[in-house]
C-alpha cells in the first residue's frame, strides 16, 4: 500500500502513543486558512433543489469532515474517482494502480450554497492546492488535487477560479489541482465515513483533519454548521 507508517498504523488501531502535547505543536504547525476570494463567476439560479459535487485533496477523511460542516451541504460522501477499476476497494485505490483518487461527493441545495462557493472552501481551507500528488504526510496519485465536474457549467466555473485564483497569487507555488469530467463515483467502504467525527482523538485526524474544521469555522463563520450533514 502506498501509504505512511503513521496513517496505517492510526487506521489499523495501532497506533503508537504519541504524547497529547506533541500533537498539539505538531496541529499548530498544520497549514492556515488561505484568504482566497470570491469567485467572479459562479452558477446561476436555476430552482434545481440538490446538486453533485466532487472534490479530491489528499485522505478523504479532512474533505469529508470540512464538508460536513457547510450549510447547505446536504451530505457529504467518502469515496473513489477519476479512475479504471470499477468498485475498488480501499487496499486497491491506496495501491496507486487503479488511477482513483479519494475522493468527497458533496450533495448540496444550491439555494443555500453556490458551488462557487464550495470551490472556495476547497481551495481555502480543504487542502493545498500546490501540492502534486501528495497532501501532508500521504504522498501517490491517489492522494492528488482534483475536481471531478458533473456539467460544463461546473467546468467553466471551477476552470475560470483556478485562472481567478492564478492572477490573484494568493499562493507562493503554482496551482496544480486536475480538472476531469466526473464518469463514476464509488462509496468507500463503511469504516471511512465519518471517520474524523468517530475518532476525533486520533492523532491523524488530531494534526491533519481538525484543523482544517476549525479553518471553516474562523475563516467562514457565515458558512459553518455544527450540525453534521449525513453521508449517503
Amino acid at each position: 500500500m502506498t501509504r505512511t507508517i503513521y496513517r496505517s498504523a492510526v487506521l489499523a488501531g495501532a497506533c503508537v502513543f504519541v504524547g497529547t502535547t506533541f500533537v498539539g505543536r505538531l496541529a499548530g504547525l498544520t497549514r492556515r486558512a488561505v484568504p482566497v476570494p470570491a469567485p467572479l463567476a459562479d452558477e446561476r439560479a436555476s430552482g434545481v433543489k440538490s446538486e453533485t459535487a466532487v472534490f479530491a485533496g489528499g485522505c478523504f477523511w479532512g474533505i469529508q469532515a470540512v464538508f460536513q460542516h457547510v450549510k447547505g451541504v446536504v451530505s457529504a460522501t467518502s469515496g473513489y474517482a477519476g479512475g479504471s477499476v470499477d468498485h475498488p476497494s480501499y487496499e486497491e485505490v491506496s495501491s496507486g494502480n487503479t488511477g482513483h483518487a479519494e475522493s468527497v461527493r458533496v450533495m448540496f441545495d444550491p439555494s443555500q450554497v453556490t458551488y462557487g462557493t464550495l470551490l472556495r472552501v476547497f481551495f481555502s481551507v480543504a487542502h493545498d492546492p500546490t501540492q502534486l500528488n501528495r497532501q501532508g504526510p500521504d504522498v501517490g496519485t491517489q492522494y492528488r488535487s482534483a475536481i471531478f465536474y458533473a456539467s460544463d457549467e461546473q467546468r467553466d466555473i471551477a476552470e475560470a477560479y483556478i485562472a481567478q485564483l492564478r492572477m490573484s497569487h494568493r499562493y507562493a507555488k503554482p496551482i496544480v489541482t486536475q480538472l476531469a469530467p466526473l464518469k463514476q463515483f464509488f462509496p468507500a467502504e463503511d469504516y471511512h465515513q465519518d471517520y474524523a467525527e468517530k475518532h476525533p482523538d486520533q492523532p491523524y485526524i488530531v494534526i491533519n483533519d481538525a484543523p482544517k474544521v476549525a479553518n471553516l469555522k474562523s475563516a467562514f463563520p457565515e458558512l459553518y454548521t455544527g450540525k453534521l450533514a449525513s453521508h449517503d
